[in-house]
């Protein structure tokens, strides 16, 4: 493995009536705060109400921004940018998503900076800091509550870029399993998808001797793929729903990385997609990356291969590695369309309309992919793949 050093220092606070620090926590960073939070089902399920009577009992001033977007936009921070600078605000507060979190980082960063936000996004402008946030999570997905990456949309230009730094790790975050008992089915279907999909990002990789970290991988994605269906099929069952929030915070908070550099070619692509089609960012992954795995096979069968047998129980016998990859990649298609996620881009209505379009955003900044480089070309072919 590649020598590394390995830095989270995000509290996480698990477990059922956990909300309650939230008592303990806020008052060492402030007393004004800014609630950001989304289209409203924290009121819907009482999480909003509970949050401002914690924040009351402490004596903060709460100000709000509601209506962060599935896929955050651009905008949407600007206006709590502008919030932070105007009141005065101390600490940021994340209710909801992995959608409101990293909209959260973002005008954490922002705040700290004269310019516009969108700067931070594209990187012509590194944050050495941003405003102090937390997060209580709603929403087992995306592992933004444990590390320091966010992704942000530009609506009017058609962009969106993944961005991360330091300075917005959040200082701690609450996850009570049965916060998350609302979710609905679909949501909770995405949120599966896109955990599995970091771990796969960081499975495919290009460094040798990863055994601990490779067997990591697997075992979240083998855990995920025992409890998700009886999941979807049991929304309020308070284990299946631990399992399942501890998971996606695991898959993406730096431990299953350590010593390498995962792929990330993947979200690059669906990020093109979405940003032109404002699809669920779960829904391009389910789409894409069985395409984008076909696509790279060649590049080192025996990992599609051990992840075949490892995690989906491929019998190898009398088979090459390519055929036992392809077996391996069919199954991980036949179990997320198992649980209900999409299969083609024409499921959201995407024909070939704009392929050209995506894939010149996909490659904006040049050849992408640490497991193997793709040019504007190879996302096309996936993308045609996955019409």
């Amino acid at each position: 493995m590649n020598s590394f050093e390995f830095f989270n220092p995000t509290k996480l606070i698990f477990g059922k009536d956990q909300l309650t620090q939230l008592k303990t926590e806020v008052p060492k960073y402030g007393k004004k705060v800014l609630l950001v939070y989304g289209s409203g089902s924290i009121k819907r399920n009482g999480i909003y109400d509970n949050v401002i009577t914690y924040l009351n009992e402490i004596g903060a001033e709460v100000f709000e921004l509601s209506g962060v977007e599935p896929n955050p936009r651009i905008s949407t921070v600007r206006k709590g940018v502008e919030i932070c600078k105007t009141e005065g605000i101390e600490f940021l507060l994340a209710v909801g998503g992995g959608s409101v979190i990293d909209c959260t980082k973002a005008i954490a960063a922002g705040a700290k900076y004269d310019g516009d936000a969108w700067d931070i996004v594209i990187q012509k402008y590194i944050p050495t800091d941003a405003l102090p946030l937390g997060t209580v999570l709603t929403l087992a997905a995306t592992g933004s509550e444990m590390n320091a990456g966010s992704v942000i949309t530009n609506w009017e230009t058609k962009e969106k870029y993944g961005w991360g730094n330091p300075a917005v790790f959040p200082k701690f975050s609450i996850l009570d399993p049965t916060h998350t008992f609302t979710v609905p089915k679909d949501q909770t279907i995405y949120g599966i998808v896109d955990m599995m999909s970091h771990v796969l990002e960081q499975y495919f990789h290009n460094v040798e001797n990863t055994p601990l970290q490779d067997r990591m991988c697997e075992s979240v994605l083998r855990t995920v793929i025992e409890a998700a269906p009886k999941l979807v099929d049991d929304l309020e069952n308070y284990e299946l729903r631990e399992t399942i929030l501890y998971a996606g915070t695991i898959a993406l908070n730096g431990m299953l990385s350590m010593g390498y550099r995962g792929d990330w070619a993947t979200h690059n692509i669906e990020h093109a997609v979405s940003a032109v089609y404002d699809i669920p960012h779960a829904g391009g992954l389910a789409i894409i990356f069985p395409n984008w795995m076909k696509h790279n096979l060649h590049v080192n069968p025996k990992r599609f291969k051990q992840l075949a047998v490892n995690v989906f129980d491929v019998n190898a016998e009398g088979k090459s590695d390519e055929e036992v990859a392809l077996e391996g990649i069919e199954k991980l298609r036949e179990f997320w369309t198992s649980i209900g996620a999409p299969t083609r881009l024409a499921d959201y209505n995407i024909d070939d309309t704009n392929l050209e379009l995506m894939a010149e955003k996909a490659a904006i900044n040049g050849e992408f992919g640490n497991f193997n480089k793709l040019n504007k070309e190879d996302v096309y072919e996936i993308l045609r793949a996955s019409l």
